[in-house]
């Protein structure tokens, strides 16, 4: 009677010490989930504000990203035409007319009023031919990578201010002035005989790089950006490590958090190809939208990248932590994973296979050993140069066949039958 009457007392006791807990404990919760939710939120502008201070703002880096453009057909074919309609415009064809003898001049002079359009059409394919040729050389390619070099300055201002130089912003337009080519074709067509070429003047003709209506309104969030920097997504990482922290039930929290900040992400990248949609309807005629689009998916490539790479971490972290907790499914699974992996050590036991003095080894420190790849996995994600969404695939498919090779050595060895324990009849 007294042992009942204790253990009720105990029990009343408990009781009572989780209710004064009960508001406590309810706070800590609401303040672990605020803090999450407002990790979850700043995890798409820590990846725009690193792809603004990656890209934007490292001139080296810049000019890896669009240096490809140069090579890209609908960035030639713009240059080419925008070129060719700079040339015409300052090719008087009357001249070309020049060499031929003073007698025959006016009946070519009568046939040219005649057959005027055809032989416009036809001197106008033969310096798009000159001005494809040229955006197509390497000498385009130079002129690309030096300019863009050049004028990365001004490409930062148009997203976080206003600048000048060869690429100019002009009501929200960044455009980059392509005379230098203008000059390569000039020779080429004197080198071809059409020698009233020469006779061209210096032109400076450009090409839209970047247009939006709307640019001088986002130059202050860009700027905000880009002084976040790397500091916006570490931000954005500690609440969330906080929150888990301070959940009552951490691996719940610590799923719901990688999901969470997978999830806002991932909205990221769907806004990105809304935007590209958008962006593309929304520019003038006179603008070659391939050679736009181009820019745009060049300029933002970084940014998917990251997108699709933060996306598969949260995605590999939440799977991590829940095929690690107590659930029934989890459970399932990590059972069948050992069975499969017993199942195999038994075929290779079978075969005549041993782990030696290996296996004892690996079975004494196999927790060990588990922390250890999951760090030496961490690390080489942390170390990486810019992961890709498929390093995170190839590090998480790495981890699991390292501890399947660690599962498989320290299977306990079939001993097989011992000696005087055989059953006689």
């Amino acid at each position: 009677m007294t042992t009942e009457l204790d253990r009720l007392r105990a029990r009343v006791a408990v009781l009572e010490a989780e209710r004064a807990r009960g508001p406590r404990h309810r706070a800590r919760s609401l303040v672990a989930v605020l803090l999450v939710v407002v990790g979850c939120l700043l995890a798409p502008l820590g990846v725009v504000a690193a792809w603004t201070a990656d890209t934007v703002g490292d001139t080296d880096r810049y000019v890896r990203t669009v240096a490809p453009l140069a090579s890209h057909p609908d960035i030639q074919d713009a240059v080419a035409d925008r070129v060719t309609t700079a040339v015409m415009g300052h090719l008087d064809l009357t001249t070309l007319l020049s060499g031929a003898a003073p007698a025959e001049r006016p009946l070519l002079e009568k046939a040219l009023g005649a057959l005027g359009g055809s032989l416009e059409d036809a001197v106008r394919a033969f310096v798009h031919d000159k001005a494809r040729a040229v955006a197509a050389s390497d000498a385009f390619a130079r002129i690309w990578k030096d300019a863009n070099r050049r004028v990365h300055s001004t490409v930062e201002k148009a997203l976080t201010g206003s600048g000048g130089g060869a690429v100019r912003l002009d009501d929200g337009t960044v455009t980059l002035d392509v005379g230098p080519v203008v000059d390569q074709v000039k020779q080429r067509l004197v080198d071809d005989g059409m020698t009233v070429a020469a006779k061209i003047p210096e032109l400076h003709t450009s090409i839209t790089l970047v247009r939006n209506d709307d640019l001088d309104s986002y130059r202050k969030y860009f700027r905000l950006l880009q002084l976040a920097g790397t500091w916006l997504p570490l931000v954005a990482l500690v609440l969330v490590a906080a929150g888990v922290l301070l959940a009552k039930r951490r691996r719940r929290a610590l799923v719901t958090g990688a999901l969470g900040v997978a999830a806002a992400t991932a909205l990221l990248g769907i806004a990105l190809r809304i935007a590209r949609a958008l962006y593309l309807d929304a520019l003038p005629a006179g603008v070659s939208q391939p050679a736009a689009a181009a820019v745009y998916d060049a300029l933002t490539r970084f940014l998917s990248t990251t997108v699709r790479m933060v996306v598969a971490v949260g995605v590999v972290v939440a799977l991590g932590a829940w095929l690690t907790g107590p659930g029934r499914r989890a459970g399932l699974v990590r059972r069948l994973w050992t069975s499969g992996i017993g199942a195999v050590r038994a075929t290779a036991d079978g075969a005549g296979l041993r782990t030696g003095p290996v296996g004892p080894f690996v079975r004494r420190y196999r927790s060990w050993i588990g922390r250890l790849l999951v760090a030496a996995a961490l690390l080489a994600y942390l170390l990486w140069s810019h992961p890709t969404g498929w390093v995170v695939v190839g590090l998480a498919l790495a981890l699991l066949f390292a501890l399947a090779v660690v599962e498989f050595l320290a299977a306990d060895e079939d001993p097989g039958p011992r000696p005087g324990l055989t059953r006689t009849a």
